[in-house]
């Protein structure tokens, strides 16, 4: 039950600084946070492994103008495979256009926690060591450990954390429902978007790229834009950008 629980909350934890942070805050500016809350959703997107929030933010803003294209570098176009995962092993996906960051360049914080982002993560394992140790010792009854830990909060969680972001460049633009007429293949997929709180309604997000909520039908769920609309009430973020019109 240790393991399941510390599975569940680093995952989710991880998603939501993905999916608000680096993608709906960074990435499109969907809605606006103070400059405490938004390094705090930069420092948990690095526990997630997928680089700093600049670098992330950048090669996404790339995507949406290139979607799809063969100059997009996870488009399905080059092959299922380079759009799930072939894409990150090539050297020129290290490269992110300054023009495509200069609005957060501005914040120290911020260049500092995208170039350390591997370290953050490192610190983040070692972390979840020593509270599992510390755990361990004081309540010995939960049978669990420091590596354990390591295994279901950094390594399991991580990988599966890697595939659902992964899902949403490849399988989304494959299989699904297309509800909007776009200049890409994006789609909406129903499974996709519960395992990642809400990006899998990918059709809706590229028709309305800068809209905080990605659920544009009642049936439609979307766990990110739940939390921030929580969030809103305690005033830790505002101004939320919505879609102009919906089907």
């Amino acid at each position: 039950m240790t393991a399941l629980v510390v599975f569940v909350v680093t995952f989710s934890a991880r998603t939501f600084a993905l999916t608000a942070g680096y993608h709906r805050y960074f990435a499109h500016k969907a809605f606006q946070t103070s400059r405490v809350f938004q390094f705090i959703l930069a420092l948990v997107g690095t526990w997630a492994s997928q680089k700093g929030p600049l670098w992330w933010s950048g090669h996404h803003r790339y995507h949406h103008i290139h979607s799809d294209k063969y100059t997009d570098l996870h488009s399905p176009k080059n092959g299922i495979f380079q759009s799930h995962v072939g894409w990150v092993f090539e050297s020129r996906s290290d490269h992110v256009d300054p023009k495509f960051t200069k609005d957060w360049v501005k914040y120290p914080e911020l260049v500092w926690i995208d170039k350390y982002a591997h370290v953050s993560f490192a610190l983040y394992l070692v972390g979840l060591f020593a509270l599992g140790s510390l755990i361990s010792h004081f309540y010995p009854s939960l049978e669990t450990s420091g590596l354990a830990f390591v295994f279901w909060g950094g390594i399991l969680s991580t990988v599966l954390l890697y595939h659902t972001t992964f899902n949403v460049n490849s399988i989304c633009h494959i299989f699904g429902s297309k509800d909007y007429e776009t200049s890409d293949n994006s789609c909406n997929n129903w499974f996709i978007a519960l395992i990642t709180f809400g990006e899998g309604w990918h059709n809706n997000h590229h028709k309305f790229a800068y809209s905080v909520r990605n659920n544009l039908k009642v049936w439609q769920i979307d766990i990110t834009y739940i939390i921030l609309c929580v969030l809103r009430k305690f005033r830790i973020v505002w101004d939320f950008k919505q879609p102009k019109k919906t089907i």
